[in-house]
């Protein structure tokens, strides 16, 4: 078995939660690794294909490698390819020692999404890579930067039980009511669609869309099966505004430095909410080494 699928197969055996963080900068990945140092607790850094602009997918492996192992925590920090539309980009990840992607063909004909999904996953797990795939798809709320326009499809339980089967992959993410962004109204979880799912789906179930989505609800979800949350909107946004308040302060002379420290650490304090706010869970075993 993978690190990947270890790790979150042993969170949602003990009903606990696995965090990972959407990065695409120096600051975003130092807060991320910063947090799983102060907690001893397991973090994903993702980065998702909507980042490589920001940053390639070489340059972001030894990114994490270099911070986590200066911040003595590579035993607790995985990397992983999020959002990724092309199988060829998970190769190339899974080639360059990312420790999970995720294949997205969400968008695609089932039976096509299937058959890819699978080609990603035999491909990943020759190199020891895990993989993530989802099935049904988010709708795009308020302050949405990965993706532009989609419309909410729910998992269908009884199609995600052959889904696994045929596929291979280690984590299945499933829609059930949260959005890529902010919620425009009040967040509707269906979470007896997601106990249907985990009755059929023995593998670690994967919640996209954890930005401003209450914690009870969260807790709830967790309790039902999954084991992974996806948060990128809201730690994004917390940087974006501790950024422009250094900015208003510091005038005209502000240096770029100050600021990006001042949006890292904003970024930090928003991941440690998320993660302390559940570190009364049992802790799983740890991530495996950074590569």
């Amino acid at each position: 078995m993978t690190a990947f699928g270890a790790l979150l197969s042993a969170a949602r055996r003990d009903g606990q939660v696995v965090f990972a963080f959407n990065c695409y900068s120096v600051e975003s990945v130092s807060a991320a690794v910063r947090v799983a140092a102060r907690t001893g607790r397991p973090v994903i850094v993702a980065h998702g294909e909507k980042y490589l602009e920001n940053v390639g997918l070489r340059p972001m492996r030894a990114l994490v490698s270099a911070l986590a192992q200066d911040a003595g925590c590579v035993n607790q920090v995985l990397l992983h390819l999020d959002h990724a539309a092309d199988a060829d980009l998970c190769a190339e990840a899974a080639r360059l020692g990312y420790d999970s992607v995720m294949f997205d063909g969400s968008h695609l004909p089932y039976d096509q999404n299937v058959a890819l999904t699978a080609q990603v996953s035999r491909y990943a797990h020759r190199l020891g890579v895990g993989v993530e795939a989802e099935l049904g798809a988010l709708a795009i709320g308020a302050a949405s930067h990965e993706f532009d326009h989609g419309e909410e499809h729910l998992t269908d339980p009884a199609q995600a039980h052959d889904f696994v089967q045929v596929t291979g992959i280690d984590a299945l993410a499933v829609s059930i009511g949260t959005v890529h962004g902010l919620y425009r109204g009040e967040p509707h979880l269906d979470l007896d669609r997601l106990r249907q799912i985990a009755a059929r789906v023995p593998l670690p179930l994967v919640l996209h869309g954890g930005s401003g989505t209450p914690f009870t609800a969260l807790r709830s979800a967790v309790h039902a099966g999954i084991a992974k949350i996806n948060v990128n909107t809201e730690v994004a946004l917390a940087g974006t505004a501790a950024l422009l308040n250094a900015a208003q302060a510091l005038g005209p002379e502000a240096h770029a430095a100050a600021l990006g420290l001042a949006a890292g650490h904003a970024m930090e304090t928003s991941m440690l909410t998320y993660v302390t706010r559940h570190s009364d869970l049992p802790s799983t075993a740890s991530a495996g080494p950074v590569k």
